[in-house]
């Protein structure tokens, strides 16, 4: 590098370059979904601890995924919110790798928790009888223990390999957050070994797993048919369409992101995959969950009526 040249320690979030009445619109909406998000998970959260019938795998998993969901949120929306209604969008260097190591932490730990959460409505469909022996508490906390450990190594590795290479300029960062593929085009150095880890990761988070519930979800799909009264059948396949929806949303839209080849045309389209990855994905998962499970509407009734749990 030529001596001349200064080391960036700090970047400028690009964000959707608005009219300012539209970033204030935009403030007050996504304010108001964060809000909802953060509230909604954390009912659930509430209603599997106070619950003694929840107290099953399937909601053990999903309150780790309503953690998942409210952390997710709260690394990145906070600061999208302050830099729609003020001009220094700036961001250091530090904060900006540790909002990138957290981002992809969460995320690569909530593809993990949805195989495990497919791995669950496979034995509970497919092997009802000897649910409660395969899905021991023992094997659940190690489950969610190595998908966090997992996730959080890979991201890790991300980090690290990050931290590893020169800025020195622009230091713009055309996206709402330090998203990892964004901050790698600002870098003044070869970036393939990066690039070739960001698509090693992919496989491991995204591909292999989507395959994984892919095949449990035909073998559930199997043993549902198999079930010979049409109510039975309604109620083991309503125990997987909440998962379904939502590994749809998630998986769908960081295969978009993460394994589609990039260009400058889909830098806007990236935002807006992000944005719903970190404001919408958190408020409709708990959504989904709720309205369209029996158990979680009839707890929250009878919270509501001040039964006894």
């Amino acid at each position: 590098m030529g001596s001349n040249q200064s080391w960036v320690t700090e970047f400028v979030l690009v964000g959707f370059q608005l009219s300012a009445e539209m970033e204030v619109l935009l403030f007050w909406i996504f304010s108001l979904l964060y809000i909802f998000s953060l509230l909604a998970n954390g009912v659930i959260l509430g209603l599997i601890r106070l619950d003694l019938r929840l107290h099953t795998p399937m909601y053990f998993f999903l309150s780790h995924l309503a953690v998942i969901d409210m952390s997710y949120a709260s690394n990145n929306v906070p600061k999208m919110l302050v830099n729609l209604v003020n001009q220094k969008r700036t961001i250091s260097f530090v904060p900006c790798v540790m909002q990138t190591f957290l981002y992809l932490g969460f995320a690569a730990t909530e593809c993990l928790v949805l195989v495990v959460m497919s791995y669950d409505r496979y034995v509970a469909i497919c092997h009802p009888l000897q649910y409660t022996v395969i899905m021991s508490w023992r094997l659940c906390t190690v489950l969610a223990v190595t998908s966090w450990s997992c996730g959080f190594f890979l991201s890790l590795v991300h980090a690290i390999l990050l931290l590893r290479l020169p800025f020195c300029g622009p230091r713009k960062v055309n996206h709402l957050f330090c998203e990892i593929l964004s901050v790698l085009k600002l870098a003044c150095a070869d970036t393939r070994l990066n690039q070739m880890v960001i698509f090693a990761a992919c496989m491991f988070v995204l591909v292999v797993p989507l395959c994984l519930m892919l095949v449990s979800y035909m073998c559930i799909l199997w043993a549902i048919l198999k079930i010979q009264s049409k109510q039975g059948r309604r109620k083991a396949f309503s125990t997987c369409s909440s998962h379904l929806c939502v590994v749809g949303l998630f998986f769908g839209i960081a295969m978009l992101v993460y394994m589609v080849p990039d260009s400058n045309q889909r830098e806007e389209l990236e935002k807006i995959l992000s944005l719903f990855h970190s404001l919408f994905n958190p408020m409709l998962n708990p959504l989904i969950y709720s309205l369209r499970n029996a158990q979680m509407k009839a707890s929250l009734y009878r919270v509501l009526q001040k039964k006894p749990m």
